[in-house]
């Protein structure tokens, strides 16, 4: 039985691509054969017509957006989900477990299971065309791993919060979290209570690149939740050994500094203030 899972305050950009290139190898060109809600809601009510507009549909591709799931079928619909903070995917398990609350069958014998004890994930149904009009999708910013120094620039004009929080929120780049600021952040020598507005385009050009690598890094790595996320072949996240800052309070910095950690909007930063200026 392989487990995608993630559990964290919320699952992050890496662990959400790992999980869907996981249902990518037994999904994509499969029929769906069955499909059953176990429950009406997770943290809302499961699309009403969900199995009529799935069963028998092809799965003709998978992709992500920001911190989202989608499964795209031949009938021009794409299921969103969201795997909260307690989600999972278990494929061809032997036997259901309480939190199994979504089922899918394909037409070569795979069955999956989302399991999610909490239910703060979600599932939703929406007509492939109409994606980047769906509520959350609309207002969200580029993706961070295409997004430029440029483009962050402008985002940026004229806002007078921390950086730390301004690449946290979504408007602005979508699908950046917690961890991954906190690592890029130090990467790239940005004090997390630099004004974000006041960033010149030089350090941007720093800051940028180190943001598509942290992330990079990790989606090799399979994620960061050493516990909880394991990829398709079953091999476990390893980035979480890869943390300069995240995680380290008090920890020796690799310039002799000693990393420190403040709460900002509510979560933890951790920087080092010998190398982040």
């Amino acid at each position: 039985m392989l487990r995608l899972r993630h559990i964290a305050a919320m699952p992050e950009l890496p662990e959400v691509e790992t999980t869907v290139r996981g249902l990518s190898h037994v999904l994509k060109g499969r029929r769906i054969v069955r499909i059953e809600a176990r429950r009406a809601d997770l943290r809302r009510s499961f699309p009403k017509d969900l199995g009529q507009r799935l069963t028998g549909a092809k799965v003709i591709g998978l992709g992500r957006r920001a911190k989202y799931g989608l499964i795209q079928t031949d009938r021009e619909d794409t299921m969103i989900f969201h795997l909260g903070m307690s989600g999972s995917w278990r494929i061809n398990h032997s036997n259901l477990e309480k939190h199994d609350h979504l089922l899918l069958e394909t037409d070569d014998g795979n069955r999956l299971a989302l399991n999610d004890p909490r239910r703060f994930g979600s599932v939703d149904l929406v007509p492939t065309n109409q994606l980047s009009e769906w509520p959350a999708f609309k207002v969200m910013g580029p993706e961070p791993l295409d997004i430029t120094p440029e483009e962050l620039k402008r985002r940026l004009a004229g806002r007078t919060a921390p950086i730390k929080l301004l690449l946290l929120d979504q408007k602005i780049i979508a699908g950046l979290g917690n961890i991954y600021v906190c690592e890029a952040l130090f990467r790239a020598g940005v004090h997390p209570k630099r004004v974000g507005g006041s960033l010149s385009l030089d350090r941007l050009r720093r800051l940028v690149p180190a943001i598509h690598d942290v992330l990079d890094e990790a989606i090799s790595a399979g994620g960061s939740t050493l516990k909880d996320f394991a990829a398709p072949d079953g091999e476990l996240g390893y980035f979480s050994k890869s943390f300069s800052v995240y995680d380290r309070e008090g920890q020796p910095c690799s310039c002799g500094g000693v990393v420190k950690r403040f709460v900002q909007g509510g979560r933890s930063t951790f920087y080092c203030p010998r190398c982040q200026r």
